[in-house]
């Protein structure tokens, strides 16, 4: 039995992922880390037993990490934005000499992370980077293709919508801020490239994509690391692509023209003589209006549906195959969760083979991650009325729709 830490547990991620770690009997000690005691406490007192602890700790302090992870067997990190916050609390824990595990979705982030490789094999850690939704489900999911259905991988569409969570946090405001601003990485015609969300090279990635069970939307480019660690990691794929939108799309609009506007500094300015940050009105600005959004649009519910597109060849035949998760009542907390959770039930269980640092198509076993799936997570009602279903299209056109856990129960 081990000891795991949540940190940011007491936000909406990883709330979730405490739960379901904490009801694992993986562990036998859960500590609910978090800036704000209150909530760490309060989600600490939802879980109950008496193995359950709540502290607070400060993400911009080494020595506030070191001090909330110490004697634990593995930290699963759920602190965001991981374009601030990724990077100095891997470095602390990987100092630590404890394993791993976060939900980073930023490219430029992971790239960092990535570069603590030689570290983390130095102390002999391994840390599993990027284990949410997408990336992380997304990665193993490509993976069970490369491995079980596929002798040629030939291209990797990866496709995402969600939103309705009853609150947003600032954090999340500004990671979409930042997915705007900056060079997004794409993989295109066997090449390493980037595209940016507001101008012409992003514009022409963007198109109308069906989710299922939630309707038709319009996708933009995101800056999420998949295009850049699924290449490494599968020869001869020819295009990896990732693109999303939030829901509802007129709140994803408001946001694009926030950043359009320019308003988005972090540099402090005068207003009426008081020191005013940008960044810090637009995220209050567009979380003032988010309600008002999602009130016209008629959202009530959090939705959510990620979708990932995988073509190749299986004996010099093309097939496509589509996978989707969805689910009309569960959001993002539950969409990113429950996979950062599995990923720490894994390290736990010491199903993670290796040292250093890895995306999940890098150390998860797919059918590992499964059989977690129905045993730990499905049978205790965690995944709500969520659904993963895999499409097989076959070269003539002839489409066949399975209930993916369902199918392989059965093998």
């Amino acid at each position: 039995m081990a000891k795991v830490t949540v940190l940011g547990g007491g936000g909406s991620v990883g709330s979730v992922a405490a739960k379901i770690v904490a009801s694992s009997g993986v562990f036998s000690d859960v500590v609910i880390a978090d800036i704000n005691l209150e909530e760490a406490k309060k989600v600490a007192g939802e879980i109950g037993g008496g193995n359950v602890s709540a502290v607070r700790f400060d993400a911009n302090s080494a020595e506030s990490i070191k001090s909330a992870v110490k004697g634990s067997s593995v930290v699963l990190n759920c602190v965001g934005p991981f374009y601030r916050f990724g990077p100095p609390i891997m470095k602390a824990v990987i100092s630590c000499g404890i394993n791993y595990v976060d939900i980073c979705d930023d490219f430029d982030a992971t790239e960092k992370l990535l570069d603590m490789d030689k570290e983390a094999k130095k102390t002999g850690v391994l840390a599993l980077i990027g284990m949410g939704s997408s990336p992380g489900l997304a990665n193993v999911l490509v993976r069970y293709c490369a491995e079980s259905l596929l002798d040629e991988m030939e291209s990797v569409d990866i496709y995402h919508a969600h939103g309705g969570e009853e609150t947003e946090g600032a954090a999340v405001v500004k990671h979409r801020i930042h997915s705007m601003k900056i060079d997004i990485p794409m993989f295109l015609d066997g090449k390493f490239t980037t595209v940016r969300v507001l101008e012409d090279s992003g514009k022409a990635l963007e198109e109308e994509t069906e989710f299922q069970d939630i309707g038709t939307y319009n996708v933009y480019a995101y800056p999420h690391p998949e295009t850049i660690t699924l290449p490494k990691f599968f020869k001869g794929v020819k295009r990896v692509t990732n693109l999303g939108t939030v829901l509802p799309p007129g709140y994803a609009e408001l946001i694009k023209g926030v950043v359009k506007s320019g308003i988005t500094m972090e540099k402090a300015i005068e207003v009426g003589g008081q020191k005013v940050v940008p960044l810090e009105f637009a995220v209050a600005f567009i979380l003032s209006q988010r309600g008002k959004i999602m009130q016209e649009a008629g959202l009530t519910v959090p939705v959510g549906c990620l979708k990932i597109v995988v073509k190749g060849y299986n004996d010099g035949q093309k097939n496509t195959y589509i996978f989707s998760t969805s689910s009309k009542k569960k959001g993002m907390g539950e969409g990113t969760g429950i996979p950062a959770a599995l990923g720490a039930m894994l390290m736990g269980t010491g199903k993670l083979k290796g040292k250093g640092v890895l995306p999940p198509e890098g150390c998860v076993n797919p059918m590992d991650m499964i059989e977690l799936l129905q045993t730990k997570v499905k049978t205790t009602g965690a995944m709500g009325g969520a659904s993963l279903t895999m499409e097989h299209i076959d070269q003539n056109g002839k489409s066949e729709k399975v209930a993916l856990l369902t199918m392989l129960k059965k093998k």
